[in-house]
């Protein structure tokens, strides 16, 4: 299991009339979990598709909504890996407020896809290796 913290501070234009984190905003909380998930491991969303032609559409996104992210708190963002990727993979997301409760969480589902071809194909090696180490047992 891979799992990795991210924070960002919700701006004022991020929010409705209340005070509140738009709805619509969290798939792209998400995705900066995402894209600083990798580029922990060293690897970018850039170097994937400009290095190595694979590009990662969404498929599938779940979530769910226990309270409100409010205008000018850090959030924390959680982005774990659960399982080793293969065909897909699967992001588990979690937004927590400044006091550690949790906000929001669900699920984000990518495949991987051939730039050239458009064609979807396994899971990149490279990006493989780079996680093994935190699937293997010790």
């Amino acid at each position: 299991m891979y799992t990795h913290e991210f924070q960002k501070r919700v701006r004022y234009g991020e929010t409705d009339q209340m005070g509140y984190l738009y709805y619509g905003h969290y798939a792209q909380y998400y995705e900066i979990g995402r894209v600083e998930m990798l580029r922990s491991l060293g690897l970018t969303y850039k170097a994937m598709e400009e290095e190595y032609g694979i590009l990662m559409p969404v498929v599938s996104m779940q979530q769910r909504f226990v309270r409100p992210a409010r205008y000018d708190e850090l959030i924390t963002i959680r982005t774990t890996l659960r399982q080793l990727p293969a065909k897909f993979i699967v992001f588990q997301m979690e937004l927590f407020n400044e006091a550690g409760k949790l906000v929001n969480g669900g699920t984000v589902k990518l495949c991987f896809v051939e730039a050239e071809s458009g064609k979807t194909v396994p899971v990149p090696e490279h990006l493989v290796a780079e996680l093994r180490p935190y699937f293997e047992e010790n």
